[in-house]
């Protein structure tokens, strides 16, 4: 069974860019901007390696994300869960996220594993457990 209700995910499918927060183990939040994309009850996000918050998804294994239309009346929506770190199989995800960053018709070929490992590239896998604030999807 899905966590995210139809007009969560075709919202999510819309938007293309989103505000991660991670908490490292001392308890600090750090939140950024970031591309994404989705795989059915996950957000997968392109970072590098060295970046906080990939140190703080391997640190505490969590995640939230709040996504926001641009226009009147800015709908929103934010997920939590459980992340983790990939480095295997990330060449497609990598690919779609490129596809939404450079609006392009199609995604570019995969990279792989290797090629992304060379230049410090991973994903953060974000597993939707729980919605929380949806607002004006509907409208």
């Amino acid at each position: 069974m899905t966590v995210l209700p139809d007009s969560v995910q075709a919202f999510l499918d819309e938007q293309v860019v989103g505000v991660l927060a991670t908490r490292s183990a001392g308890g600090r939040v750090h939140q950024s901007i970031v591309y994404y994309t989705r795989d059915g009850d996950e957000l997968l996000i392109s970072t590098e390696a060295p970046r906080r918050k990939a140190r703080d998804v391997e640190e505490t294994g969590w995640a939230s994300v709040c996504v926001m239309g641009h226009e009147r009346p800015f709908p929103s929506v934010t997920v939590y869960g459980a992340a983790s770190i990939r480095r295997e199989d990330i060449g497609p995800a990598t690919a779609r996220i490129a596809q939404r960053m450079l609006a392009l018709g199609e995604p570019p070929e995969p990279q792989s594993d290797e090629a992304l490992a060379g230049v410090g590239r991973v994903i953060i896998a974000v597993e939707v457990e729980r919605v929380g604030p949806a607002n004006y999807l509907d409208r």
